[in-house]
């Protein structure tokens, strides 16, 4: 990354509420429900005060169209990048989405187990890896700017505490809720993280 003389804030958000083509869990789908794209276009009032340069989102299409209502709002571009895509299911895809195959891989990656592997996917270190390189770029595109990345709830929870110093507490992450993130010369600093939706 280079030099940053001035720090960059990536405002880090959930895609909004989306549905499902499939009743299985697949690595493509996923359009915004009519509460989801409520959920983005608040999301553009909301922010709407912080002079967003930018919107970079995944490549998926909640993600996608939840960076492209906010964008509208906020009056900028969007940029997908495929590296803020959720975790990948790699041989557990096809498993109803009334399971949730994934709870003990994702589970030890939160205890720290990084190589374990997600089977048929990927592991906890590469998933991070991928975040952190367009972080990386993001921040190093938008010096002294603060900038809008949209990505997925188990990206983020497990990438951003692992990428940067921590300065609020960390929990699941509801939809179109926000990390504040700041990036300079001396690394990442997670300022705030949005309340915890309610079980």
């Amino acid at each position: 990354m280079s030099s940053l003389q001035c720090p960059t804030t990536l405002l880090l958000v959930r895609h909004g509420e989306a549905e499902y083509e499939a009743d299985t869990w697949e690595r493509e789908g996923g359009s915004l429900t009519t509460l989801g794209r409520r959920q983005a276009t608040e999301l553009g009032e909301r922010l709407a005060g912080r002079r967003v340069a930018h919107v970079w989102t995944s490549t998926l299409a909640r993600a996608v169209q939840t960076g492209e209502i906010a964008a509208a709002a906020l009056g900028v571009a969007v940029t997908t990048r495929e590296g803020l895509v959720e975790f990948e299911p790699g041989d557990l895809a096809g498993t109803p989405l009334s399971e949730d195959p994934f709870a003990d891989t994702y589970a030890a990656w939160l205890a720290g187990d990084l190589e374990r592997r997600v089977p048929g996917g990927e592991s906890g270190a590469e998933l991070v890896a991928r975040v952190r390189g367009v972080l990386d770029e993001v921040a190093d595109a938008h010096r002294g700017e603060t900038v809008l990345v949209v990505s997925h709830g188990g990206a983020l929870r497990l990438a951003v505490p692992l990428l940067a110093r921590m300065d609020c507490d960390t929990h699941r992450i509801a939809n179109c809720a926000v990390i504040e993130v700041d990036v300079d010369d001396d690394g990442r600093v997670c300022r705030a993280w949005d309340p915890a939706p309610e079980d």
